[in-house]
């Protein structure tokens, strides 16, 4: 039997509550811990690009998720971080994970840093993408920019990626067209999200980004080794946050990509990868 990838892999289902989570799993197992990710503002299953989750795969099990509300998962979907997080806490201890190591890409980044503050034992490494602490710079609502290309129209609509995703050069244009070939190639498709999810998570963002004292410093619990990458220009959470979070928590590297906007890791994805096992597998035992 050949090996599933993200394109063929079935969707489950598990009960975590009230709550029946729609998820996949794949890849290797019982070498490493498994890899959990948390999605992007309005994502969902299908949004993960496969030449990623399928690199990944060859060395450890990946788990992608639509969190309380999202697609084919039941549920309303929470209007903070804070209970984004407890819900998808609820879903890994429904699996039976002891210890995971943390994907979060965008929103789903703040998702995982928050797993970590309250479950800092369930998790040993993270990963954030194109993310921000508490309080960022020009983290509680999109630029006027931003809103005008929600607002623009597309042939597809997923071809907003592209100008939110990927930087307006021809290079990085180019790769954002074949991101999309690659994200458009499963044939059983998530189920779309419903109108309840863009208010609940601009509101869990806006949440996240508002300006507090002390904003900054719940970084001090993340004491995990934590890997963040943005790119050059990234439009939607501003790539001074990365650096934010590099300096602010106690033990992250950074990795800045050129030519790249809020999507590098898609963009870059074969140079991208290779750095994520580096990371992951730094220190590690066999069996981690």
């Amino acid at each position: 039997m050949q090996p599933y990838t993200h394109n063929t892999v079935p969707t489950q289902f598990i009960q975590a509550g009230n709550t029946r989570y729609a998820y996949r799993r794949f890849g290797k197992t019982g070498q490493h811990l498994p890899l959990v990710f948390f999605q992007h503002f309005t994502g969902t299953l299908d949004n993960w690009d496969p030449a990623v989750l399928d690199l990944l795969s060859e060395e450890r099990e990946v788990i992608i998720f639509n969190n309380k509300g999202i697609a084919s998962t039941d549920g309303e979907p929470p209007h903070t971080i804070a209970e984004i997080a407890h819900d998808a806490i609820a879903f890994i201890d429904a699996l039976g994970l002891k210890q995971i190591d943390l994907f979060g890409f965008s929103m789903g980044s703040f998702v995982a840093q928050q797993v970590a503050v309250n479950r800092p034992n369930l998790v040993r490494k993270i990963i954030l993408v194109g993310s921000g602490p508490r309080g960022g710079v020009d983290l509680e609502t999109f630029s006027p920019a931003v809103w005008a290309l929600f607002d623009k129209p597309y042939a597809q609509p997923d071809e907003l990626l592209l100008d939110t995703f990927f930087a307006p050069t021809d290079s990085s244009q180019a790769a954002g067209r074949l991101f999309l070939d690659r994200i458009r190639a499963r044939e059983d498709r998530d189920a779309p999200i419903s109108d309840k999810v863009i208010p609940a998570q601009l509101a869990a963002i806006g949440e996240w980004g508002k300006k507090q004292e002390g904003s900054f410093q719940y970084l001090e619990k993340i004491t995990h080794p934590v890997l963040v990458v943005t790119g050059k220009e990234d439009i939607i959470f501003p790539t001074v946050n990365s650096y934010l979070l590099q300096q602010n928590l106690p033990d992250a590297q950074l990795l800045l990509y050129p030519d790249s906007n809020h999507g590098s890791h898609y963009q870059f994805h074969t140079h991208f990868v290779t750095q994520v096992k580096l990371f992951l597998n730094h220190g590690l035992h066999p069996e981690n």
